[in-house]
């Protein structure tokens, strides 16, 4: 799919210290195309709308799918995560042009929040943890500001962070927005403070959210995968689709041979700083 070779030591001290990454030409240009294609396919069958927020996308179409163990970017899920990891959430926004920034009940912009649930994940010394980790793959041309993109406040998972406002059109110190081209993927901690900005541009957004978790925490979007998704699945999707044991106690404590995805991983997992 790609030939790009991914630093994993420098990539996570980056992570660890900015909350994000930004990654360049990790899609060729033909799987952009074949994830675009797939997509007008999905979009065909759903009703006309400025914003579209499609979760559980994998299984949707195969062509996604297909990123559930991107080989370029797993090993790095790995070394962020630990090895005890699963796909957590396969989220699709698309966001049409909307200068006059209308509201949609699929939300056209988001202002500046953290991921997690209601009520929050629990703080100490007003910090959260990071718990899970979202890939965005960016389908689009989103190489300038204003086109949806995503701000971000880089390094603000690591300190007690408040944004002066919650409002996404006002401008917070020390933010900027995520600029990448069709092939690009952002990878950011659902700690780090973001927002999703209203597209005011002639361009469509399109991007892809494949998020990671340990495999202890329920996903967002599923309960169990299909049995289609797992049919002739290897050994690592079948892990990342939390299929590891039929006893629960080994998603907190599994064996070796159930998480595959141990070959990967450079280091100690009970120190890596994430949970496991």
């Amino acid at each position: 799919m790609t030939a790009v070779s991914l630093d994993l030591q420098a990539l996570s001290q980056q992570f660890q210290e900015q909350g994000y990454l930004l990654l360049r030409d990790i899609l060729t240009p033909e799987k952009v195309e074949r994830l675009n294609a797939a997509i007008d396919e999905i979009l065909a069958q759903e009703p006309d709308t400025l914003a579209h927020n499609l979760y559980n996308s994998v299984e949707r179409h195969e062509e996604i799918a297909s990123l559930i163990d991107e080989p370029t970017l797993l090993p790095l899920m790995v070394q962020l995560l630990g090895y005890n990891i699963q796909l957590h959430i396969s989220h699709l926004t698309i966001r049409k042009p909307n200068p006059q920034d209308e509201k949609t009940a699929t939300h056209s912009f988001i202002h500046w929040h953290q991921d997690g649930p209601h009520p929050q994940f629990p703080k100490i010394g007003g910090l959260t943890s990071t718990y899970y980790i979202k890939t965005c793959y960016i389908l689009s041309d989103m190489s300038e500001p204003d086109r949806g993109n995503t701000k971000i406040i880089p390094g603000s998972h690591n300190k007690p962070f408040q944004p002066e406002s919650q409002n996404v059109d006002d401008t917070v110190q020390g933010e900027l927005q995520i600029c990448g081209k069709p092939g690009d993927v952002f990878v950011f901690a659902q700690n780090l403070w973001h927002a999703g900005a209203p597209n005011r541009s002639p361009f469509t957004r399109r991007q892809l959210f494949l998020g990671y978790s340990p495999i202890w925490m329920r996903p967002i979007d599923y309960r169990t995968a299909s049995d289609k998704l797992l049919e002739n699945a290897t050994p690592i999707r079948k892990q990342l689709l939390g299929v590891i044991d039929d006893n629960p106690f080994k998603y907190y404590v599994p064996e070796e041979s159930m998480v595959p995805l141990k070959q990967w991983f450079q280091g100690d997992a009970g120190n890596s700083g994430y949970p496991q």
